[in-house]
């Protein structure tokens, strides 16, 4: 019986994981400032050093291998952290080793499983993720890319992204005051953290921009200028008061994320090449993960093999 009752509680401990309390302290000025102090050492000043370095892998192929990135994420529950965190580490990656595009895949999974290790209680097994590649690639492949992939980010792994900022954000601006829920704006704000950093053109824009354009945007949407009685602008100066990011930038960066949400509300092909395939997204199945093992060929993800740019 004492068996029995050991297995049941080892079940409910795997099955709900709490988080811990927001600490308040964290969401001090000195925490603040120290993160606008750090996010300069991992951000990418200069978009043209992909179209320099990479000789095969373009930006069409990062954005695909990005989305299916998202999607193994949001299909193995992961915090917001880890993608963002994964995609930190693909582009520093990218703009510094030239690739063959049937590496692309790889390095993205690599990615993720260094995120995942860094940030969840139980990280995302290396068997899993070989799986959600359809067996493209083998465990020590991706043994091999995390050593490579560590030393050349010198092993700082623990960058900043702009998930860090939102809550300082919301803290410091007045939209609980007037009426808005602050869940409904952190949510939407996540959303659009997340299709940014799918997204080529947001690299060069520091964390603590992209964070403050997804807000005003997600604010924006929810009727700020209706609760508040201030206009945009207003709301693009009280975010250049916390983050002392001048207000032109706040504004191109903000029309470019609400660029982004038009684009993504049309289909169109992308794609110069007519063989273009979209691959399949590991939400088109349901396979049990407990018997990824069993499995020859894995019945989800893509394969960048199989797309032909």
């Amino acid at each position: 019986m004492a068996g029995i009752m050991d297995l049941v509680c080892c079940e409910i401990a795997e099955n709900n994981e709490n988080k811990a309390y927001d600490d308040p302290t964290l969401l001090e000025d000195r925490v603040l400032l120290n993160l606008l102090k750090t996010e300069d050492r991992y951000a990418l000043v200069c978009t043209a050093s992909f179209v320099t370095i990479q000789s095969e892998v373009t930006q069409q192929m990062r954005k695909v291998v990005s989305e299916w990135m998202m999607e193994v994420c949001e299909e193995q529950k992961c915090q917001e952290e880890v993608y963002l965190l994964a995609m930190n580490y693909m582009n520093r990656f990218l703009n510094l080793c030239n690739i063959r595009k049937n590496q692309l895949q790889l390095l993205g999974t690599t990615c993720m499983m260094l995120a995942s290790k860094l940030r969840e209680p139980s990280p995302i097994a290396a068997e899993t993720l070989v799986y959600y590649t359809d067996n493209s690639i083998t465990k020590h492949d991706l043994m091999r890319w995390e050593l490579l992939v560590l030393s050349k980010l010198k092993w700082n792994l623990s960058a900043v992204t702009p998930l860090d900022f939102v809550k300082h954000l919301l803290k410091r601006l007045p939209v609980q005051r007037i009426g808005i829920n602050l869940d409904m704006v952190t949510n939407h704000a996540k959303t659009l953290m997340a299709l940014c950093a799918s997204e080529h053109r947001f690299i060069s824009y520091h964390p603590s921009m992209i964070a403050s354009a997804c807000v005003a945007s997600a604010l924006s949407g929810i009727g700020w200028e209706s609760k508040s009685g201030k206009n945009l602008d207003h709301l693009l100066h009280l975010l250049h008061k916390i983050t002392k990011t001048e207000v032109d930038y706040l504004e191109q960066c903000l029309h470019q994320v609400e660029d982004m949400l038009r684009m993504s509300s049309i289909s169109v092909d992308v794609s110069e090449d007519s063989s273009y395939c979209e691959p399949k997204r590991p939400s088109e199945f349901t396979p049990p993960l407990e018997k990824i093992p069993e499995h020859k060929t894995a019945l989800t993800p893509t394969d960048v093999y199989d797309v032909r740019f």
